[in-house]
Formats: C-alpha cells, structure tokens, sequence
C-alpha cells in the first residue's frame, strides 16, 4: 500500500480517524518517565507517517525517527520539518545518536517474520540506548488472542473525499494474513487498492527472550482497552 506518496497520505487519513495518537503518546511517555523521569529524547522506530512521533514531540526535548518506506518517511517529513528522520531497516539501522527512550508503536514489531529478526531488532534498538534508557514496544496479537477470520471496516469522509478500508483476517500457522481493499472516491472518479499483510505471532516467552537476550530488564505493560499493551524495557 505503501508504494507511492497517495497510498501513505490515505493510510495517514484513515488512522488519524481511528485512533487517539495523543493519548497513546501520553500513556507511552508515562511509562518511560516512571522508569527514566529524566528522558529528554526519543526515537520513534517505524515511525510511518509521523502522528505518533508529532505526539511525542510534545513530551519529549528531541525526537527523531526511522522508517524503511521512503514514501511514509517523506509525509512524515510534511508534518515535521525539520525533524531528524532515517531510512533503515530496524533489525540493523545505525545512527551516530543514542536516545533515553526508543519506541516502536501500532504493532510494527509483527512484521518481523522470525525469532531471529526480532532478537536482531531488540539487539539494535538496545545499542542505540543511553545508560538506563527504556524501549517501548506495543506487539501485535499473541497467537492466543489473535482472532481468526475477524472481519472489519472503517469509511471516513473529508475534504470531498471518501475512503474505506475492509479488511478479513486469517492464521496460517504462526502468522497472520491480512487481506486488505481500499476504496478512494472523489472528484476524479473511483480508485481501489488492495494488499496483503502477514504479521508474526510471536508468543511473550518470544518477546521477554529477545529483550532479555538484549541485555534489557522487560516487564509487560497490562492493556487498558482493546490495544495489546506493551512490553517495556531498561538498560540495565
């Protein structure tokens, strides 16, 4: 979906109608500050189009972040100019800066297909940590909460403009695929675009591993709503 700027401007649109990214912003920086109350920068990993990294430039001295879609990188750039934003992949990126806190928001941390790559991810987002720093990331669905054939939809109208994404939703051993369509329509005509998405399963013994194997302290972070919760890490 991700493949021109067009599809991430609709993506962007569709997520700001369906999700509170202030608040989420406020819970996260809540729980950094009751392990770090002095973190002053954070690094937004998979970053996207930007919403969560915007909120988070409301709590935090510095914020930068990184992205492997170029696209999703240069709305971001849109909304935040003059923000420091990398292309890499987040199993090996390399920035010449360190952060108090790094994030990795909206269940991104799924797209990782093995254990292997999500111990490599953990392994790089702890090199980029300061002493006592904290990671946050929120995971996708555990294999024992996923909801197979889970069917759901969202429509939003703006600026003469409506959008509508459906999505149906199956496992296939420890991933999930997800079938996605949507449908633009305005002043020009009718457009649709469809996509696949898999997103791993991993189990929390996965998760804490990975962590662990990182040289991190984890601890899971309870879910207040619908949201799978968070694990969250300090350097130790």
């Amino acid at each position: 979906m991700y493949e021109n700027n067009s599809a991430a401007e609709m993506y962007d649109l569709l997520y700001q109608d369906r999700k509170d990214y202030p608040a989420e912003a406020r819970e996260v920086a809540e729980l950094i500050r009751q392990r770090k109350p002095d973190a002053d920068s954070l690094l937004d990993v998979a970053c996207g189009t930007g919403i969560h990294l915007e909120a988070f430039a409301g709590h935090f001295g510095r914020v930068e972040g990184v992205d492997l879609s170029e696209h999703m990188l240069q709305v971001a750039a849109q909304r935040l100019p003059g923000t420091v934003l990398h292309r890499g992949d987040m199993r090996q990126f390399r920035l010449d800066n360190s952060f108090d806190a790094i994030v990795c928001m909206f269940s991104s941390i799924g797209y990782l297909r093995t254990a292997d790559d999500l111990n490599a991810a953990l392994a790089t987002f702890a090199r980029h940590l300061n002493p006592g720093g904290v990671l946050v990331i929120e995971p996708w669905y555990f294999p024992e909460t996923f909801l197979d054939k889970h069917v759901s939809g969202h429509a939003l109208t703006q600026g003469g403009r409506t959008i509508t994404r459906v999505s149906h939703s199956t496992r296939v051993g420890d991933v999930a695929r997800m079938e996605l369509h949507y449908v633009l329509a305005d002043s020009e005509g009718v457009q649709h675009r469809s996509e696949i998405d898999e997103l791993t399963l991993f189990t929390p013994d996965q998760y804490e591993a990975a962590f662990s194997q990182a040289g991190l302290k984890v601890d899971y972070a309870e879910p207040t709503g619908p949201r799978p919760g968070y694990f969250v890490g300090t350097a130790v």
